[in-house]
């Protein structure tokens, strides 16, 4: 325990912690009212009495949030499937593109538990807990927090100590991490590598920047949505800032699109595991000298094993072909289907409010939202 405290303040709770935090978080009415609202099947009176059977954090999860998560996620998903399940070995990173800030790892925790009954530890930015039972509750559920909310100057400690936990977390608590491939979602769903977050976890390792990165076993993830809730909201927030550099977001707007990416429908979800990156790192160590070039090849290795285990609907090939005017997947999808995609589009456009708006640009940024994976999915698998 002695070597958790440099990371007291970003770690997941432990055991140790588990029936005191839960103590706290059901003394919390505002905690009451949203689980009321929002998950009913949850008897607050009947988990407060049973705190004292949950012992450790996994039992906790398999006993009380996978059945809660499964009821949810009918109301908001049609499928949850996954694949490439043979490709995961604990422990490693879970490096994925972005969709949802909330939704992404709770249907990981749920692909997870169902799959290996254990969820990975979760990287999540400090901009979410906007109060301390929200903290509490995710830090219970194995949150790491990621530090955004700071100065340029205390930056450099914070990326020292996120990587130091990510790499004790795999290497000597040999518990998987997951984290998203970029610092927030890609809007416009042109998932690419941060070049800044793969130096941050090597930044810890005491070996060479390959041999750093080798020993965290990155496993890329592609999440597929074939709904997204929030893709109006995206293509007006893009729609703003292609007119306004400076554009900020009005009061609520982050709160309001949190709550459209839980409660809003998403489909058909599908989530694909790729084989780790470790059996090529030994030939980009010798294919480029500078830590720099290594650094890009292993951004441009995770996009091509993500842009790869896409999973397409009928709104991307919808999307696609307008988009682009390539017409070869012509005849996969019905009539009714291309029908409901074009619906879907209109309806999604409807919810824009706005005067002076141009719905046609506004169109053609939401389009290229479900056009985009399969964009990159061609080019990747293609060459």
């Amino acid at each position: 325990m002695a070597q958790l405290i440099n990371y007291d303040d970003i770690r997941p709770y432990s055991n140790d912690e588990l029936q005191s935090v839960l103590q706290s978080l059901l003394s919390q009415q505002e905690f009451i009212r949203l689980v009321d609202n929002y998950f009913p099947a949850v008897n607050i009176k009947s988990l407060a009495s049973r705190i004292g059977d949950f012992n450790d954090i996994d039992t906790f999860q398999r006993v009380v949030i996978a059945p809660v998560l499964e009821i949810f996620l009918r109301n908001v998903t049609s499928d949850i499937s996954c694949s490439g399940i043979e490709n995961y070995n604990s422990p490693a990173i879970l490096m994925s593109n972005h969709r949802d800030i909330v939704m992404d790892p709770a249907i990981l925790a749920f692909v997870m538990l169902k799959h290996f009954s254990i969820t990975p530890e979760i990287a999540m930015g400090d901009n979410l807990l906007a109060t301390k039972w929200i903290e509490d509750f995710v830090r219970l559920n194995k949150s790491i927090i990621v530090k955004r909310s700071i100065s340029a100057s205390q930056k450099a400690k914070a990326f020292m100590q996120l990587s130091s936990y990510i790499r004790y977390a795999v290497t000597q608590k040999h518990s998987s991490v997951w984290i998203a491939q970029r610092e927030g979602r890609a809007k416009d769903s042109d998932d690419r590598t941060q070049e800044s977050l793969v130096k941050m976890l090597a930044l810890s390792g005491d070996k060479s920047f390959i041999d750093n990165i080798k020993e965290l076993n990155i496993t890329p993830l592609t999440i597929s949505y074939e709904f997204d809730p929030c893709d109006y909201l995206k293509a007006k927030e893009l729609y703003e800032r292609k007119r306004n550099p400076q554009y900020t977001k009005a009061p609520g707007e982050d709160v309001f699109s949190m709550q459209t990416g839980i409660m809003g429908f998403k489909g058909r979800v599908h989530y694909a595991f790729s084989p780790s990156i470790n059996s090529d790192l030994d030939d980009i160590a010798v294919a480029f000298p500078s830590k720099k070039e290594q650094a890009v090849a292993v951004c441009e290795l995770c996009d091509k094993r993500i842009h790869s285990a896409y999973k397409f609907f009928p709104i991307n090939r919808y999307a696609y072909k307008l988009i682009t005017g390539d017409d070869r997947f012509d005849g996969i999808d019905s009539g009714e289907e291309l029908l409901n995609a074009e619906k879907y589009v209109e309806g999604q456009l409807s919810k824009i409010k706005s005067d002076n708006a141009d719905f046609g640009e506004l169109r053609d940024i939401l389009l290229r939202m479900y056009a985009n994976p399969l964009i990159n999915n061609i080019a990747a698998t293609e060459k």
